[in-house]
């Protein structure tokens, strides 16, 4: 179960985050993933998605975004693509989602994103 700030809305749609980084993990190039939601200027949010590779894999996004599609309905495919050497964890092990989603704000108010699809 996701906690409440981690709940992602879109398109008037309740969406898993861990359903989403369950279709993510089952590419064979990504061993972690965690999906986020990224708030919009027009309404609810956008899904973002932070994924850590298997070592010395390399991620062909098109590829992905057909995996990903192949698994999830279209108002869940994530919007926003990130990869990373590893995910910042509290020391409990949740993964610490408010910092992906910073990066990713952060990232958006300086350049116009490009959308991974």
């Amino acid at each position: 179960m996701d906690r409440k700030k981690d709940a992602i809305r879109r398109r008037g749609e309740n969406i898993s985050s861990w359903e989403v980084e369950q279709a993510a993990v089952a590419h064979p190039a990504v061993t972690e993933a965690a999906a986020y939601p990224v708030p919009t200027e027009l309404t609810e949010d956008d899904v973002a998605i932070a994924l850590v590779l298997v070592p010395g894999a390399t991620l062909d996004e098109q590829d992905f975004a057909r995996h990903c599609a192949d698994l999830l309905p279209g108002y869940a495919l994530p919007r926003y693509l990130t990869v990373l050497p590893e995910l910042a964890e509290t020391p409990t092990g949740k993964v610490e989602k408010f910092r992906l989603r910073h990066r990713v704000l952060r990232r958006r108010r300086r350049v116009q994103p490009t959308h991974f699809w």
